[in-house]
């Protein structure tokens, strides 16, 4: 008798009796709704670098990293003159030098000139196109990297003796691909005969040329090239029976004596004959010779030329 009421009791407060006894409710909640995030906006990576250098001639090449970018467009500006180079991957200047370069599904935009000048120096600016607009600055500095071959621009060598000649890439922003020695227009050829050998260090920018037991004819004109700078040239003359150190001050010491005779010559030219030169010749010749040691022929031309 008492059952039905309290079925009915249970219905009516919205409750409902399992067959295990327990009690259940059957109220339904709805879960609360989770508020969206705010979207990200485009922002530079830190590590981003901004200070880059290149050779005259090479390519130079600026990154710049957005991260987030969107459906935002990432620009180049020159800022020296606010000229708007590049636009996504579009170029909007006149010159073909520049160019972007971009792979999708990357973040990173890059600037290409190719080849760099030195008026291509200065600041630059990568823009993104947000609402305010946001950028960052990049320095290009160009420079010419020039190769110098230690010895000098002449060299006199001692037959059967060695040639060793060092060249290094100077100003060079990276190290040379490659450093290359000629003599004359060819390619030091390492197959003609044996003693040649080449060592180069790429992170010195360094390169050695040794040329063993040395003969006249290895005497000659060489050059030092590496990929990336200008070349640098040095005459080596392979001498037999002579000092080489007295040679290559011959010209040295025989440019003083010359000097003087030609002064006396210039001084008196209104009264100075055949036979006042060729007093001076016999007179000064031995003085000079016992402290110049100098080239008898190339003094006489000289005084021949001056009569």
């Amino acid at each position: 008798m008492w059952f039905p009421l309290l079925v009915w009791l249970f219905t009516y407060l919205g409750m409902s009796v399992g067959g295990d006894g327990n009690v259940s409710s059957t109220t339904e909640t709805t879960p609360a709704l989770e508020e969206p995030e705010p979207s990200s906006q485009p922002y530079f990576d830190n590590a981003t670098k901004r200070e880059y250098t290149a050779a005259v001639g090479q390519p130079a090449y600026l990154h710049c990293r957005v991260k987030n970018l969107g459906d935002r467009a990432v620009s180049w500006i020159r800022k020296r003159d606010l000229h708007i180079l590049t636009v996504g991957v579009h170029t909007y200047s006149s010159d073909a030098r520049f160019a972007a370069l971009h792979t999708d599904g990357s973040d990173v935009w890059t600037m290409r000139v190719a080849p760099a000048q030195p008026r291509d120096s200065g600041a630059y600016e990568c823009q993104v196109s947000t609402e305010p607009k946001i950028s960052l600055s990049f320095r290009l500095t160009v420079v010419v990297s020039k190769a110098e071959i230690l010895s000098g621009p002449e060299l006199f060598v001692r037959a059967g003796s060695d040639i060793n000649l060092t060249c290094i890439a100077r100003h060079a922003p990276d190290p040379p691909s490659f450093i290359y020695w000629y003599r004359g227009t060819n390619v030091v050829n390492y197959a003609q005969r044996g003693g040649i050998s080449v060592e180069t260090e790429q992170r010195t920018r360094t390169s050695r040329l040794l040329i063993a037991r040395a003969s006249p004819r290895d005497s000659g004109n060489y050059t030092c090239a590496p990929s990336s700078s200008d070349s640098a040239s040095v005459v080596v003359h392979v001498v037999s029976g002579e000092r080489p150190a007295a040679m290559q001050s011959d010209t040295t010491k025989l440019a003083p004596s010359l000097s003087l005779i030609l002064l006396l010559s210039t001084t008196s030219q209104s009264s100075i004959t055949l036979p006042l030169n060729t007093f001076l010749w016999y007179l000064l010749v031995p003085f000079f010779k016992l402290i110049s040691n100098f080239n008898l022929n190339a003094l006489k031309k000289s005084l021949c030329q001056n009569r």
